[in-house]
């Protein structure tokens, strides 16, 4: 069993030593961008997934997995399909774990995965338009729809007895698909939206789309962004100016690096991001622990489970390839078969060279619906003392 390649000296994983024998998944996230933050986690748990599979010795007598990294920046298209074409005419990976964004997961998969026949299994990517789009039975994602979270949202905020809010979101597919769930959901129980506008990220001034927000009025400010850009920046400008002091924020925002910036002023605001419970969850925990892995930043478990699968599907289908990842992703993902956790790919391995059925669990207790939609679960937070403190699981 040939160890696992990484170039130390290199900041993504080199393809360039891979053998004839190695099986390469692209594993593409907003290495730069507005959640930049976000993505080193996200990687690493696909690539403990990787790595727990090659160790086991087990995988298609002795085919080695290799993770070659690519930055999809999160919010430029043209960018991210130019590295995911190269990761599929240079580096001659077989499927994609990614991408991230909604906006450049969708360009990656219209403009290469689909005309090259790559399945992508993407953490992250939430926006509801994607689950319309032409893919050719290659996509799936096992973070759920954002047409889910904006149910949730809205739920959260009738629980806590807020029935108005103003709402800002960035203005990509990811803040659009989800202002438009969640304003359906709060409107449609009675809720009052007084004002929806989008932001532009990386602005130096959000003054004037504050302005416009607090003039609309509101018990809170919802806010569909991003931590590391424009998110984070309407909600200092909300501060400085006194506008709202209660946020609502969604899963772009569920980041340790706004704690750590603003953290002491956003006492009592809340918000909702994908996560799991149960024994799953607790394996991948202590796994990505013993890995030195932050196993609760955001969608690191789904990164996990995403690049499981892959693995499982090319086992399933008995060979390293693309058709076999299409083929048979789903079957591992669903009953019937014995349950997979973090920990038991091996076990995996074994059943399915035995010829049996795996029903793959994983770290959010996965199931996959119509072609490919996660179902998933939300936690409900609160910030408190500069923490996140669980409120309960949707």
């Amino acid at each position: 069993m040939k160890k696992w390649l990484m170039a130390s000296a290199l900041p993504l994983f080199a393809a360039g030593t891979a053998m004839a024998d190695d099986a390469k998944i692209g594993v593409i996230m907003g290495y730069t961008g507005p959640i930049e933050s976000l993505t080193p986690a996200m990687s690493d748990a696909a690539e403990l997934a990787m790595i727990e599979v090659n160790d086991s010795g087990k995988f298609l007598e002795g085919v080695t997995l290799v993770s070659v990294r690519a930055d999809s920046t999160c919010v430029d298209s043209a960018a991210a399909t130019a590295a995911a074409e190269r990761l599929v005419t240079t580096d001659g990976i077989v499927a994609i774990m990614g991408a991230d964004c909604s906006g450049v997961t969708g360009a990656v998969l219209s403009n290469v995965a689909v005309p090259n026949g790559v399945p992508m299994v993407s953490p992250s990517a939430t926006s509801p338009a994607l689950s319309e789009v032409e893919d050719n039975g290659l996509f799936f994602r096992t973070a759920p729809s954002d047409a889910r979270q904006g149910e949730v949202l809205a739920g959260i905020l009738q629980e806590r007895g807020i029935s108005s809010v103003a709402v800002t979101y960035t203005n990509n597919d990811y803040g659009k698909g989800f202002a438009d769930a969640f304003e359906a959901a709060f409107t449609g129980t009675g809720g009052q939206i007084t004002l929806t506008s989008p932001h532009e990220d990386n602005k130096a001034d959000y003054s004037a789309e504050v302005g416009a927000l607090a003039s609309a009025g509101g018990d809170a400010l919802v806010v569909l962004g991003y931590a590391d850009s424009g998110g984070k920046g309407m909600i200092q400008a909300a501060l400085d100016s006194g506008a709202f002091d209660t946020f609502a924020l969604g899963d772009g925002m569920y980041s340790e690096t706004l704690l750590a910036d603003l953290g002491g002023d956003l006492e009592g605001s809340f918000g909702s991001v994908p996560w799991a419970e149960g024994e799953g969850a607790d394996a991948f925990a202590k796994a990505a622990e013993a890995a030195g892995i932050v196993a609760e930043s955001t969608y690191t478990r789904e990164s996990y489970d995403a690049a499981a699968l892959i693995a499982l599907a090319m086992m399933k289908g008995g060979e390293p390839s693309s058709a076999a990842v299409a083929a048979n992703l789903l079957d591992v993902a669903n009953a019937p078969g014995e349950p997979i956790l973090p920990g038991e790919l091996g076990k995996a391995l074994e059943i399915l060279a035995s010829g049996g059925d795996v029903d793959y669990v994983g770290a959010t207790n996965v199931e996959l619906i119509g072609a490919g939609e996660a179902a998933g679960s939300y936690r409900y937070y609160e910030i408190k003392d500069a923490t996140f403190e669980t409120v309960s699981f949707k």
